[in-house]
């Protein structure tokens, strides 16, 4: 089998690399444009980096709609990539393009309508100054949200017909003139939070019409047919096509809200346990990303495979290379991770933490990367497969279920009956993976069985 796979295979061991090499570069631009962003924000202080945090923490939820919406227009797209449906690709591009401009103007005319309301309900506690700088910061973001979704989109749509090289120019783009705008706007201008925002919402804007215009072109990549949108400004909608994009979008969308709901539910909890907490548990959680890239990385990959695999009726090659792509998403995850362990000391250090909370930091590292490095994959990585595969809603259910029953649940059981500290939070977090895994694993077997 693995032979005659690797030989018929829709992608080649070149095709892989140009296909994963990039995404894994993007990942790690996109997280150096949140570190720079929040070191360059600080010079105005504690206040407006608090500001920034809390618009941020509504931005992640609102973009990770975008981002579910644009994941299942590119399931779509990768299975009429697959079946070479030109005619198809292209609907479903404007479709979804559209789709999700229409949602985004959607969602920022309530949040324009409603920024007080919505800031005073989550955060009505912080002091007067911090809310002032967060409706600022907030406003530019809702402003941003539909150049967001155009985004997401477009790079949805290259990812699908295998090109990624075309978002990681485009996220490239983002850091480049994201970075220099916010240089410009607070060292130079000398403005408040706004100096950030402004520059977030207009390298966005270039980024998107950028990435906008590149599909304009409309030419092939590697023998995959080309995504034509010409005409795009005469959209009538194709309810089947954009309920197929829903089908999957919609299930995703609330998951990802889902997980991240949780996320901050368990913070509340950490919060009790002191600043020292807080501070390991965000020093952890920022190493943990970097160990992490190639898996995200990887999530993406799987979509384009295993969608075009399956779109062409090749599900012996679908479950060929989504094994393939397990193994390489364990090797580039150790490979990523193991300097961190070896070196977490001397990693830690950078974070001018008290010595208590460093050896917190260590310890919530620790295992994070050693059980991730056997659990993370077929947790998180497996299930863009069965989404591939049009299976949204099971991993959606499952989870919703896991995050709420086993992750949120077991920190506080560990926390209040156990009296595990902040480390209950962690190990919480391990057992939601287990359980995540040996769900999607036998969901996996079940789907992808032969005929």
């Amino acid at each position: 089998m693995k032979g005659s796979a690797a030989g018929s295979a829709l992608f080649s061991n070149s095709d892989l690399v140009s296909l994963i090499l990039p995404l894994i570069i993007e990942q790690i631009l996109n997280i150096t444009l949140g570190f720079f962003d929040v070191l360059m924000v600080a010079s105005l202080g504690e206040g407006a980096v608090s500001a920034v945090s809390i618009g941020d923490s509504i931005n992640i939820l609102v973009i990770g709609v975008f981002g579910a919406l644009a994941t299942g227009g590119a399931v779509v797209c990768a299975h009429y990539f697959g079946s070479r449906s030109v005619q198809m690709i292209s609907i479903t591009a404007k479709q979804l393009i559209w789709t999700s401009l229409f949602i985004s103007f959607v969602i920022t005319t309530a949040g324009l309508v409603f920024q007080s309301q919505i800031l005073n309900l989550i955060f009505g506690d912080v002091e007067q100054n911090v809310m002032r700088d967060a409706k600022i910061y907030f406003f530019y973001s809702l402003l941003s949200y539909p150049l967001v979704a155009l985004y997401n989109s477009v790079a949805a749509l290259f990812r699908a017909q295998g090109n990624s090289s075309v978002s990681m120019a485009a996220s490239f783009l983002v850091n480049v003139l994201n970075i220099g705008g916010n240089a410009f706007c607070l060292y130079v201008l000398g403005w408040g939070v706004e100096g950030v925002a402004i520059p977030t919402l207009v390298s966005r804007g270039i980024a998107a019409l950028f990435l906008l215009a590149l599909l304009y072109r409309g030419r092939p990549y590697k023998n995959k047919p080309a995504i034509i949108i010409s005409g795009l400004h005469r959209f009538k909608p194709d309810i089947k096509i954009i309920q197929k994009i829903l089908a999957i979008g919609v299930p995703n969308s609330v998951e990802n809200s889902v997980f991240q709901i949780g996320k901050i539910l368990v913070l509340t909890l950490m919060a009790g346990f002191g600043t020292a907490a807080m501070a390991a548990n965000a020093a952890a959680n920022k190493l943990c990303e970097l160990s992490c890239i190639p898996g995200i990385a990887m999530s993406f990959a799987m979509i384009t495979v295993v969608g075009q695999t399956l779109g062409a009726g090749k599900k012996e090659e679908a479950v060929y290379l989504n094994r393939k792509l397990l193994v390489i998403t364990y090797i580039t995850l150790a490979l990523t991770t193991m300097p961190f362990i070896i070196w977490a000391r001397q990693v830690i250090d950078f974070f001018n933490l008290q010595n208590d909370t460093a050896i917190l930091t260590r310890k919530m590292f620790l295992l994070h990367g050693i059980c991730g490095m056997v659990i993370w994959p077929v947790s998180f990585v497996l299930p863009a497969s069965l989404r591939a595969a049009g299976d949204a809603r099971r991993t959606m259910a499952v989870s919703f279920l896991s995050m709420w029953i086993v992750r949120v649940g077991l920190s506080y059981v560990f926390a209040l009956f156990f009296e595990l500290g902040a480390m209950s939070i962690w190990y919480a977090m391990v057992c939601d993976w287990i359980v995540r895994s040996v769900f999607f694993v036998t969901r996996w077997r079940r789907r992808f069985k032969p005929c």
